[in-house]
């Protein structure tokens, strides 16, 4: 992975409108916090790091078990992690792998925060299907916040999905 990949990554996600947010490890916790302090409560999937969580305000539940009635509650926010992502395309690629969770995480509630590692961030889509550590797990991909268009070209965001996703992109260990 090259600064370079990072950098077009980040640019490619911002234009599809995600909030992308350069930090160190050591900002993480509080760069979260801010992301997250409006929300109600935060859906955490299993596997999160302890330290992605260390300074949230809301409360935290567990991603496991809750239904999409639930899940779609005002104000409910998720943090997730990825498996991957796509330099080229701006694009989250989730398997359901530790943080990551089960696909109706990502769908329902209204703010989706997503951690990337820069190791995560490869070139295209073709070095993405020869990255996936397990290329017969189902996945999710999700290229910014969820909007359609009308045959007008109005543009209406969190119809299918999160009305805002913010991205926060770590640097090379």
């Amino acid at each position: 992975m090259t600064p370079e990949l990072s950098a077009l990554f980040a640019a490619r996600a911002g234009d599809y409108r995600a909030g992308v947010h350069p930090c160190t490890p050591a900002e993480l916790p509080d760069l979260l916090a801010t992301l997250l302090a409006g929300a109600t409560a935060v859906v955490l999937p299993a596997g999160t790091p302890p330290q992605w969580t260390a300074r949230l305000g809301p409360p935290t539940l567990p991603g496991d078990t809750l239904t999409a009635t639930e899940l779609d509650a005002p104000g409910l926010a998720v943090l997730t992690g990825c498996a991957l992502a796509v330099a080229e395309t701006g694009t989250l690629v989730l398997d359901g792998g530790p943080a990551q969770g089960r696909r109706l995480l990502t769908l329902v509630p209204d703010h989706h925060v997503c951690v990337v590692r820069a190791a995560q961030i490869v070139a295209d889509v073709p070095d993405l299907v020869r990255a996936l550590p397990d290329p017969t797990r189902p996945v999710t991909m999700i290229s910014g916040p969820s909007a359609t268009s009308d045959i007008e070209l109005s543009r209406v965001e969190g119809v299918h999905g999160p009305r805002r996703l913010d991205i926060v992109c770590l640097p090379p260990a």
